[in-house]
Order: C-alpha cells, then sequence, then structure tokens
C-alpha cells in the first residue's frame, strides 16, 4: 500500500526531510514504525523503542496498534509540553 508520511519538530529536524511518501507491507503503526527504524540511522534514533513518539493516523491521534489502510497520512510526533 502506498502511505503518506509526516514529520513534525524534532523529528523533522532529525530525519531532514518534513515528509515522504512510502510503499509499505507494513499493516499496523507499530509494524510501520518498525520498519522505519530498520532502515538504521537517523531513522533508528529518532524513532526508536522507548522514544516518547506520538503517531497520528489521518490526523487523529492513534495507538500503534491501528491498521494502516492504502492512502493513509501517518505523522510522527514527538511528545509536546506546555504551560
Amino acid at each position: 500500500m502506498n502511505i503518506q508520511l509526516r514529520y513534525f519538530a524534532s523529528i523533522r529536524e532529525a530525519l531532514g526531510t518534513g515528509s515522504e511518501s512510502l510503499q509499505t507491507e507494513s499493516r499496523t503503526l507499530a509494524a510501520l514504525r518498525a520498519e522505519l527504524v530498520a532502515r538504521g540511522g537517523a531513522y533508528a534514533e529518532a524513532l526508536a523503542p522507548g522514544r516518547a513518539v506520538r503517531v497520528a493516523l489521518n490526523q487523529t491521534m492513534s495507538e500503534e496498534a491501528t491498521a494502516l489502510t492504502d492512502g493513509a497520512e501517518v505523522g510522527f510526533f514527538p511528545p509536546v509540553t506546555g504551560g
């Protein structure tokens, strides 16, 4: 399936890009994240298991067990705090 990835804030800075298209066989957000981590380098560091990363599917914050669909937009966000 073909999906659109969007990266925000410190993740965007670490990867050097704000978006990309990806052809993937991943069926869940967790599997997608693992696929990206397997690329190594900045992806492995920015999206590593144990790092606090929020994921949105089609602009709705989602659990990593959520299923992907063809044409989906997936956003990766670092945790945000405010005051």
